[in-house]
């Protein structure tokens, strides 16, 4: 005979919280389960937190200085070389060997691991240039005599911060073009995609072009410039979500209750049209600094004395024989690339529903 348990026994033993799995502890369990993704984040996050820090890595002025007992802050303040016995009043020159040799007399100086920014040329390198590497530049100099270390560095930066820009940019602009598609549609809905059309088919380099001759180049002209055509893809996936959700029973539901337009748009839909925006991220991140290096590549990009992945590929295609700025350059593009894939591959995983 079965003896079925009081109900106060099975509320009084209820199931543990930490059984209990959100569907986004779930999206993160399948992300970790995706190893070479979750990698790939790890050391994409370390690497760009280390270039947030490139005044620490690379830079021509000393990170601290100890002469006749005071400290000196170098990095955060300019000190004329008087001040360490020199002969001139103008800042001092922490590349020059004779500078340097009067703050050691009295004193001593703790510089960056690389001993040069990304705009630091220097003149007391004895090899011409473009120099190979060696132990004053591990990754060579440029045709300037800039260090490649360090504009790697820099650049990598400037790339990566660019990408997300306009990633936050093109991300916003298509959510809120892409709702207002889907959920009003009829002749809203056609004079919009009407007009993304006519605005998809202008030619995008064309236009960089005319601006880049008629503006001076700048990062902010080139982030309004794509910033233009980088949210056309994003829409058409919000709009196909909000199209799909608009007629179901809590959509109906909400609009028999009262509830405004706005709020259903961007409390009820906008969290289920969230999957196709945060699975593409990655690859649209991976997208603008490939948009930018190949700019930068054709001189269309970012001003000549701004560290850039695609001017160092530039000077590598116009020195042959300077293997080192070609291949380090591409050995950092190309490994961004592939750590920015893997971690898409990894997002892209964890909101399928269909993995375990």
């Amino acid at each position: 005979m079965i003896v079925a348990e009081p109900t106060e026994a099975i509320l009084a033993d209820p199931i543990p919280a930490r059984s209990v799995q959100t569907p986004g502890r779930r999206a993160w369990a399948r992300f970790k389960g995706h190893w070479r993704g979750y990698v790939s984040l790890w050391i994409f996050a370390v690497l760009f937190v280390l270039s947030l820090g490139a005044e620490l890595i690379a830079n021509n002025r000393p990170l601290l200085i100890e002469y006749q007992g005071q400290f000196y802050f170098p990095l955060w303040r300019a000190y004329p070389e008087t001040t360490f016995g020199g002969d001139f009043k103008t800042n001092a020159d922490y590349t020059d060997p004779y500078v340097i040799g009067k703050i050691r007399e009295h004193g001593w100086l703790w510089r960056a691991p690389i001993p040069f920014s990304y705009d630091t040329i220097d003149y007391y390198n004895p090899a011409p240039n473009p120099a190979p590497p060696n132990a004053r530049h591990w990754l060579g100099t440029d045709d300037r005599g800039r260090d490649v270390a360090a504009r790697l560095i820099y650049g990598f930066r400037i790339s990566v911060l660019f990408a997300f820009a306009l990633t936050a940019i093109g991300m916003v602009v298509g959510m809120l073009a892409g709702a207002v598609q889907g959920y009003l549609g009829g002749k809203v809905d056609l004079a919009m995609q009407r007009f993304i059309e006519v605005w998809g088919s202008l030619p995008e380099l064309y236009l960089l072009i005319i601006f880049s001759s008629i503006f001076a180049p700048s990062i902010g002209l080139l982030l309004i410039l794509l910033s233009l055509f980088g949210w056309i893809g994003l829409s058409d996936y919000v709009r196909a979500e909000f199209l799909k959700g608009r007629n179901l029973e809590y959509v109906r539901a909400a609009r028999s209750l009262g509830v405004s337009g706005p709020r259903i748009m961007f409390r009820h839909l906008m969290p289920n049209a969230l999957t196709p925006v945060i699975t593409f991220l990655p690859f649209r991140v991976s997208g603008a600094i490939l948009a930018l290096t190949s700019l930068d590549f054709l001189g269309l990009g970012v001003p000549p004395s701004t560290p850039s992945l695609g001017e160092l590929l530039s000077q590598g295609k116009n020195n042959v024989d300077a293997w080192w700025l070609s291949l380090t350059t591409f050995g950092v593009l190309v490994g961004t690339l592939m750590l920015l894939i893997f971690i898409g591959e990894a997002v892209r995983a964890a909101f399928d529903t269909r993995q375990k």
